[in-house]
């Protein structure tokens, strides 16, 4: 089972894109097993971007996470990491290929709507960041036998 942070940045809560997003990610039939509306603050986005300390664009990076709220998604199961990446589209809207999140409503890299954790590893470490453990609902689905095997 694996688990994957997903932030609705900033530009997508202020163009009221939340809700299509959200919509897209259950249509796929993700698990969801947290949600919440939060204001990160600068020790927690220095934290969650520490990978790219260091890098001329990361001082960027924190200014625009924290520059309003976002809405934080920990989707749970088998093979989410990919699966969630793959519905979000390439980093770079202008390679994001239509029909993912990113294809279809996000323009510059710098205002690409969402971040997906890249790897089991860092989706456990960044749902913990963002998440206590009573945030955090194990719960089943009808719908699941239609969805896996």
């Amino acid at each position: 089972m694996e688990r994957s942070l997903v932030i609705f940045k900033p530009d997508a809560v202020q163009r009221g894109l939340v809700g299509q997003i959200l919509t897209r990610l259950e249509q796929r039939g993700l698990k969801f097993a947290g949600l919440k509306l939060i204001q990160i603050d600068e020790a927690l986005a220095r934290r969650h971007y520490g990978i790219h300390e260091g890098k001329p664009f990361f001082a960027e990076l924190v200014r625009y996470i924290t520059s309003g709220p976002v809405v934080v998604a920990a989707i749970v199961g088998q093979g989410v990491i990919q699966m969630v990446r793959n519905t979000v589209g390439a980093t770079n809207p202008a390679n994001a290929a239509p029909g993912t999140i990113r294809g279809d409503f996000a323009v510059e890299i710098g205002r690409n709507l969402i971040h997906a954790s890249d790897s089991p590893e860092n989706g456990e470490q960044e749902v913990t960041l963002f998440f206590e453990p009573d945030e955090l609902i194990d719960w089943s689905r009808s719908v699941d036998v239609w969805i896996h095997e």
